[in-house]
């Protein structure tokens, strides 16, 4: 647990939100130099050096992303900044937001002068009223230091940032979604391709870029690509990472690490083991709700994009749950059925439909109601979910739903053969 904190390094400062103590703590130095040293291209290209993932959970390389506008267009290009955290398990873009301001927006500002944009939006999601708060005094405060609005620093770069506030729609953090939101309409995703980057906000090319990646960019532009790339596990796990550890642990939290940190260390050394010593370690959900879960005898992972991938789960918004013995499996994805059904736009019928089917036939394991085969028809069900919706909220529970049952298929079982929760009836003894 040697990593000394890079995007958290401000939390902690009295007025941390403020400019005067971003600018006292070397903030801004990173536009300065890019601005005067790199012209957009040029930074696009650093940026890809350095090895940055996309931190909102697909880890798409952003340099690359970036590279996919359009070379020669007429019309106007857009960033926009996904901060609609809905992601159970996740929060770790509101205390970025919230308590250290200026790293975000300074990476919204060289990310547009990357991609030649002069209109960057913040979609925040509705609930964070006190990141909204946050965020629009510091773009009063950027845009009265000549960090933000006409000829940035005297470059002549020319940058606008609006902040839009979500209508409380998980759905919303899928992009195109949010783009419709954007745009005044339902928040419904879009058909693709055309991709973002070519037809996307207004039927124009645009970015659309997390929270964390963009602290990111700042980092980049600071002390360089070759510095960033030396983190984590290189060439494809580089920089640093947030991870929200939550559950059965004594020290709940979002913790920053190298990319490749062990799972376990972030257990036991960043959140200081499990909560109740004598009930031992059942399994983790590594990157937020949508994720399949790791039992305990595969946890011996290494945190990062390709690690996770091979371990058969992905690392996607780094929102870790930890469960201990305690823990009812069927319970535990019933809970995270419940939040699909409910926040399942209803666009596609397999996703409609069938997140409906998970909630009731999971109710009636957890309520010793099971039949003979609703076990198998959870995951009959999962199949025809997955990979047959627009976007991949249909993934986002099929995936739970397999990876719960096939790794603990027994303890289903179990609940249909007493017609009963076991650990329900143990409690109550």
């Amino acid at each position: 647990m040697a990593f000394e904190p890079i995007l958290l390094r401000n939390i902690a400062k009295p007025g941390s939100e403020t400019i005067g103590s971003y600018l006292a703590s070397g903030g801004y130095q990173g536009l300065r130099r890019v601005l005067k040293e790199f012209a957009p291209e040029a930074f696009v290209e650093e940026v890809k050096a350095s090895g940055l993932r996309g931190r909102g959970g697909a880890g798409f390389p952003t340099g690359a992303k970036w590279g996919f506008l359009p070379k020669a267009t007429d019309r106007p290009r857009y960033l926009c900044v996904n901060a609609d955290e809905s992601e159970p398990g996740t929060f770790k873009d509101r205390l970025l937001i919230e308590k250290d301001p200026h790293l975000v927006l300074e990476g919204i500002v060289l990310s547009a002068y990357a991609i030649r944009s002069g209109t960057a939006f913040f979609y925040i999601r509705g609930e964070f009223h006190e990141g909204a708060r946050i965020f629009s005094r510091a773009l009063e405060e950027a845009r009265s230091g000549g960090f933000l609005g006409k000829n940035i620093l005297g470059s002549g770069f020319n940058l606008e940032v609006i902040i839009y506030r979500g209508a409380g729609a998980y759905i919303c953090g899928e992009e195109t979604a949010l783009l419709e939101s954007l745009e005044g309409k339902r928040g419904l995703p879009r058909l693709k391709p055309p991709f973002p980057a070519v037809v996307g906000l207004y039927g124009c090319p645009t970015i659309i870029n997390n929270v964390e990646t963009l602290a990111n960019v700042t980092l980049i532009a600071e002390r360089g690509a070759a510095w960033y790339a030396g983190i984590g596990r290189p060439p494809k796990n580089t920089g640093p990472k947030l991870f929200c550890l939550s559950g059965h642990v004594k020290r709940p939290g979002v913790y920053e690490a190298a990319l490749g940190v062990p799972l376990m260390e972030l257990i036991h050394e960043y959140a200081l083991g499990m909560m109740h010593p004598d009930r031992p370690l059942k399994a983790v959900v590594p990157g937020g709700s949508s994720m399949k879960i790791l039992p305990a005898s595969k946890c011996d992972v290494l945190m990062d994009f390709d690690s996770l991938a091979a371990a058969g789960t992905m690392l996607g918004s780094a929102g870790g749950f930890v469960m201990d013995s305690s823990t009812c499996i069927v319970d535990a994805l019933l809970n995270i059925a419940r939040f699909y059904a409910h926040e399942s736009c209803g666009q596609c019928t397999p996703c409609r439909e069938g997140t409906g089917w998970f909630v009731k036939v999971l109710r009636r394991l957890e309520h010793g109601e099971g039949r003979p085969g609703d076990v198998d028809l959870l995951l009959d069900v999962a199949r025809k979910v997955e990979g047959n919706t627009i976007c991949p909220f249909g993934e986002a529970i099929a995936w739970p739903v397999q990876s719960y049952v096939e790794e603990f298929r027994e303890e289903f079982d179990d609940h249909v053969a007493r017609r009963a929760c076991p650990l329900a009836r143990m409690a109550a003894s």
